[in-house]
């Protein structure tokens, strides 16, 4: 009788390394208006303050549920790229994970003190940690995208490779498409009323989001260490062009007052930068700028089969779970809210 063929290494890798992209560009998308409506905190008074965390409120702590399945995922299936990750973009990891603690802490204790003078102090600490996540994580998909010094001995030397115009300008990127994010999904779920000043906001940070794009994209063009790591051209081009589309695609949306379409297309913008990472370095994960020969691919980086199957058991309810979960979250809570809103925050 005929057997049917067992998946070769090469394809259970790139599962693998699609689902790791799937979290954190899942963790981009959802984990991204929790703090593209932290920056906004930074504008209006208290009343606007309460209203976008209201409006955030149900969502807020299941989105980073997606960075916790991220880096499980990481750890698990691919413990050399964990390693050399987190040790040769220690500096940005860090601010990034700092920035996400920020958000958190200050989100959830900005309502108890009634002292207006105080609540101003955790809605700055609100702002900062989001600029720091945005930027952090930004600058991670920058300097992944131009090469580390990965030596022969398969590890990362130093961290000044993340001083470059590139990183930073990927960093500010994040950020503006962050900003877009947020602002477009509380017109999504603010008041009509409401909702209008905010489309109209956002509107206005769309053109800022494509200066920053085109910035990074002129940028790692120019930049011959962008040139050289990359290993497949094609998608290092039409992928920046999709985001951009995407961007005007939601301006013209905002234009329409259809904020539905529009929040999809920024969730597009947030979740494109890890396609293409991804797609652009295959099948390398890590390209060295220092040995070619030291170079990480994705087979390379990843577990050994054993543990990648006994990992499948586990992420085989998971992924369902967390997708169930968050189509629930949504449907529970869609619409806009009111004045019987529940107060989260």
């Amino acid at each position: 009788p005929r057997t049917r063929p067992r998946l070769t290494e090469t394809t259970v890798d790139l599962a693998w390394y699609a689902l790791l992209g799937l979290f954190f560009a899942a963790y981009l998308v959802l984990g991204g208006y929790d703090y593209g409506v932290g920056l906004l905190l930074a504008r209006g008074g208290s009343t606007a303050h309460r209203a976008g965390l209201t409006a955030l409120g149900p969502f807020f702590l299941g989105n980073e549920v997606w960075l916790v399945a991220f880096v499980g995922i990481l750890f698990g299936a691919f413990p050399t790229l964990e390693g050399e990750l987190l040790s040769g973009f220690y500096p940005v990891v860090a601010g990034a994970l700092v920035g996400v603690i920020l958000v958190t802490v200050g989100v959830q204790l900005r309502s108890r003190p009634r002292d207006a003078v105080a609540r101003a102090g955790w809605d700055r600490v609100v702002v900062t940690g989001s600029a720091l996540a945005a930027l952090g994580w930004g600058a991670l998909l920058g300097g992944l995208l131009q090469g580390v010094p990965l030596h022969a001995d398969g590890h990362v030397a130093g961290v000044t490779h993340l001083a470059t115009p590139f990183a930073a300008a990927a960093g500010l990127a994040m950020l503006a498409l962050v900003a877009v994010h947020g602002a477009t999904f509380l017109t999504l779920r603010l008041p009509a009323a409401d909702a209008d000043a905010l489309g109209r906001l956002a509107g206005r940070l769309i053109p800022v989001a494509l200066a920053a794009v085109g910035a990074a994209t002129a940028l790692g063009l120019l930049s011959e260490r962008v040139r050289a790591a990359t290993q497949q051209p094609a998608a290092a081009v039409l992928l920046p062009s999709a985001l951009v589309t995407a961007l005007l695609l939601a301006r013209a949306a905002l234009a329409r007052r259809r904020p539905g379409v529009a929040f999809a297309a920024t969730s597009v913008t947030l979740a494109l930068p890890v396609v293409l990472v991804g797609a652009a370095l295959w099948p390398a994960v890590l390209v060295s700028t220092v040995d070619p020969a030291a170079t990480l691919t994705v087979a390379q980086a990843a577990a050994s089969g054993p543990t990648l199957r006994l990992l499948g058991w586990l992420a085989l309810p998971l992924v369902p779970a967390l997708l169930g979960f968050q189509a629930m979250c949504w449907w529970v809570f869609r619409g806009r809210t009111d004045g019987r809103a529940p107060v989260y925050w």
